[in-house]
């Protein structure tokens, strides 16, 4: 057979077959013609060193189990040479493993303590665990459905509440200046040597409040050139708890502190119940002149929810 219907068969790549003859792995038949003629053998062969590079052993250590399938045996790793084989692919992956682990550790470090440099809390000390990475989301998270429960909040206008934001002020709900808002509601950032409330991850929408945060904070200019007057968040925490997250994050926008959950009573906003707080479902409202324009809901995956909103933003410049 030719080359190219010998790759086709071994789901390889013809410049891969040459690299192997020139290996001295595949050794081809020639014709009269001076084509190289192959045969099932090297079908077989081919296929062998395929299924050992994607197990992570380089083709070049292919070598002794294809001189054992040569010596008639049914099974490439029925010789003492390729368990040997084996065994050097293991010990180079366990090399390897220990690299990442030790470099992943001293990133860990690192993380732990830039995450402290602009935190109140102390890190912790006496062999406790380095905090949480709550920038980074499990791949496994719950996806919230949407029930419904935001549906009506489109149109109405805001209430009258006045709320303490994080540089000490007081921001009006029903007086925000003119044009857009984007007002983000979350249930609660975790703090490092904080726990967060049990089977936090088990509920679907409630991870993922800093990573939401930080892809706000990172997008902060474009919301603004997008048309967004002011980007604030809003939570159930107080403020001076929301006081440590804006400064450890570098936050650039004000957070808002809403303990008694009175947006939540003036509108209908959706909450949840766990570990014995009652927290405001993740949302986020676009106000234009004090009407509720638009809402996000369910919002999923929290960590590129700014890019949603920006993307809304882009495509709604022109809306009247």
């Amino acid at each position: 057979m030719r080359i190219g219907e010998l790759a086709r068969r071994a789901g390889v790549t013809t410049k891969a077959v040459r690299y192997y003859e020139s290996l001295g792995l595949l050794a081809p038949a020639r014709l009269t013609n001076g084509y190289r003629d192959y045969d099932e053998h090297d079908v077989r062969l081919t296929q062998e060193i395929r299924a050992l590079y994607r197990l992570g052993i380089p083709v070049e250590g292919t070598r002794p189990f294809l001189e054992c399938l040569a010596l008639g045996h049914p099974h490439a790793d029925d010789c003492p040479a390729a368990l040997a084989g084996y065994r050097d692919a293991v010990d180079e992956l366990t090399r390897r493993i220990e690299g990442l682990t030790a470099r992943r550790a001293v990133l860990v470090a690192q993380l732990h303590e830039a995450a402290h440099r602009n935190s109140r809390r102390p890190p912790p000390t006496g062999g406790e665990e380095p905090m949480t990475d709550y920038m980074s989301l499990p791949a496994d998270l719950p996806v919230p459905e949407d029930d419904g429960a935001a549906a009506h909040v489109c149109g109405a206008r805001m209430p009258h509440l006045e709320l303490d934001a994080t540089d000490g002020a007081t921001v009006g709900l029903d007086a925000l200046d003119a044009g857009r808002t984007v007002l983000y509601v979350y249930p609660l950032t975790g703090r490092p040597g904080t726990d967060l409330p049990e089977g936090w991850d088990s509920i679907p929408g409630a991870r993922g409040c800093t990573a939401e945060a930080c892809g706000f904070r990172d997008h902060h200019q474009e919301l603004l050139a997008a048309g967004a007057t002011h980007v604030y968040g809003l939570s159930s925490q107080d403020s001076d708890y929301q006081r440590e997250v804006t400064e450890r994050l570098h936050l650039p926008f004000r957070m808002l502190s809403d303990p008694a959950r009175s947006l939540a009573q003036a509108l209908g906003l959706p909450t949840f119940t766990t570990s014995g707080l009652t927290l405001y479902k993740r949302l986020t409202l676009i106000i234009k002149d004090n009407v509720i324009e638009h809402v996000f809901y369910p919002v999923f995956p929290p960590d590129r929810h700014a890019d949603q909103v920006l993307a809304w933003l882009r495509n709604n410049a022109h809306r009247p």
